[in-house]
């Protein structure tokens, strides 16, 4: 079973000042842990720490950390419909942070009408 490292200090550095830059302001950001298959192929879950936090139009965002420097993100509104970047994993926090409010962004302009849809 994988030890995964926890969430450290510079970790939350970078994303409260992420976050700080796209919001305009300081967001709550939570800290807790998900047991999740790091591989498809996975029989066991492995406790991963994550970073959580909920944006200005209800969108939730999870950071998995799923090794010393190996992260997974994923956005939604509604938990029955999660949404990614399209990468499976990043290994520099401020790319994972940068490509998952990128993706939400667009997300959200498309559903507004802003952008024309992707094909899916």
């Amino acid at each position: 079973m994988a030890n995964i490292p926890d969430i450290t200090e510079t970790e939350m550095w970078v994303t409260r000042t992420t976050l700080k830059e796209r919001f305009g302001r300081d967001l709550d950001i939570q800290i807790g842990d998900a047991d999740i298959r790091l591989h498809p192929s996975d029989r066991e879950l492995t406790a991963c720490p994550l970073l959580f936090w909920q944006g200005d139009d209800g969108c939730h965002f999870v950071v998995f950390k799923t090794g010393e420097r190996n992260y997974r993100t994923q956005y939604y509104f509604e938990p029955y419909k999660q949404m990614g970047t399209g990468t499976t994993e990043y290994d520099d926090l401020t790319e994972c942070l940068v490509s998952v409010l990128q993706a939400q962004a667009d997300y959200a302009a498309e559903r507004r009408g802003d952008l024309p849809a992707k094909r899916r």
